[in-house]
């Protein structure tokens, strides 16, 4: 019987802040797993570290749903997304060690693939609308079939995913405090459906385009969004209102046929019940590292293809590339899926991380290397130390905090 010998918490920075958990078994095979919480990293690790951990020494490694259970109906404070995504690292490097020790990827342990590859988006930004057509077409000639367009917008100093400079886009400031953003919801609302009709006048009728609000507008003004931007046809609008009241996507559902995708934030299935068993959303983003890892979101995406709802789990850099790797081969494997978001990670994310995965012709694949397919470089990982960081907070024009 092969038994978990350790577990180890390990904190680095190649670029940006990533917890990782590493386990060992009495066979010798190691499992990673994902557990970095953007702008919270030290707060898994120390659950991690102090509470979870050292329950796993001596476990059945082989019982991965048993530990799961184990960890999440154990602990009388369930859920949550520090407890989640702890659970999710977990969870993650027992299915690691399960395919190594198999010699086979992940992906076939799931039921194998159920398709070629996982559809890929690109972000396409730009300080004006002529730069963001610029950026599509360039995201066009390096690949991609589907794209997410964000633009700056006129009299606003900063905007949600869109650098200055050139710079690849980042949210996560290094600092003590987070920076402060300014946000105008009437501009906004004004200026998006003149972009996407330049946009889309300039690509074509046949380049899907995504577009995220980030969360930011009333139930009311995400209806008068959504029906602006029908005209485009979209191939979502994401993140429209704050998810937490589920029941306002009813008002926003039955106001516009925009498909509509929400749920980077989610930690559990709970938090989509509503919106997945009404068909309020089309999408459902809840991702690995954050949704209790692949043993929690394939049953989250069971529950979601009932009713006809897609995965397109967030994939951006603030998941390492241990975590892309796992919506990978999940995606490979279910039925349901829609589309896997790539941002890819700054070259210094390679020191440290070797990945089978691959980016071609639009498609991300997981690759054929045992387990997940990550290797992490213990040595190169130390040279990264931790640096504070912090997602913005987002202001009115009358200085009122507002959703970021």
């Amino acid at each position: 019987m092969s038994r978990i010998e350790s577990a180890s918490v390990h904190v680095t920075a190649p670029g940006r802040n990533y917890v990782l958990l590493r386990v060992e078994t009495s066979d010798g095979v190691v499992g990673w797993g994902d557990a970095t919480l953007n702008g919270r990293e030290l707060a898994v690790a120390s659950y991690l570290r102090d509470h979870v951990a050292p329950l796993l020494a001596g476990l059945d490694a082989t019982r991965i749903e048993d530990t799961w259970q184990y960890l999440y109906r154990g602990s009388y404070w369930r859920g949550g997304p520090v407890a989640m995504t702890a659970i999710a690292a977990v969870d993650m490097a027992l299915w690691d060690v399960q395919g190594r020790t198999l010699g086979v990827p992940l992906y076939q342990l799931l039921g194998g693939a159920s398709r070629n590859g996982c559809l890929a988006y690109g972000h396409a930004t730009g300080e004006s609308v002529e730069d963001l057509i610029a950026s599509v077409r360039q995201h066009l000639a390096d690949g991609y079939r589907a794209i997410r367009v964000q633009s700056a917008i006129p009299g606003m100093r900063d905007v949600y995913g869109v650098p200055r400079g050139g710079a690849a886009y980042e949210p996560a400031v290094r600092g003590a405090r987070p920076t402060e953003a300014t946000w105008d919801t009437g501009a906004y609302l004004r200026f998006i459906p003149a972009m996407f009709e330049q946009v889309r006048d300039a690509v074509g009728p046949d380049v899907p385009l995504l577009h995220d609000a980030h969360h930011r507008l009333s139930p009311r003004e995400a209806s008068q969004l959504g029906r602006s931007l029908e005209p485009y046809g979209l191939f979502w609008l994401e993140d429209v209102t704050p998810v937490e009241d589920q029941a306002a996507f009813r008002q926003i559902r039955s106001s516009t046929t925009v498909p509509l995708a929400v749920g980077e934030i989610f930690s559990s299935v709970w938090d989509c019940k509503t919106l997945i068993q009404e068909r309020l959303i089309d999408f459902v983003r809840a991702s690995v590292t954050h949704a209790g890892g692949i043993s929690h979101m394939r049953k989250l995406l069971a529950f979601a293809e009932l009713y006809g709802v897609r995965s397109g789990m967030h994939g951006a850099t603030d998941i390492s590339p241990v975590g892309i790797a796992a919506n990978l081969h999940l995606g490979l494997a279910i039925n349901n899926f829609g589309i896997q978001e790539h941002m890819p990670h700054p070259p210094v994310t390679s020191d440290v991380f070797t990945t089978a995965y691959t980016f071609d012709d639009g498609y991300l694949r997981p690759g054929e290397a045992p387990g997940l397919g990550v290797e992490v470089d213990l040595d190169a990982m130390d040279r990264f130390e931790y640096q504070t960081a912090y997602l913005p907070v987002n202001r009115l024009v009358d200085g009122t905090v507002h959703d970021w």
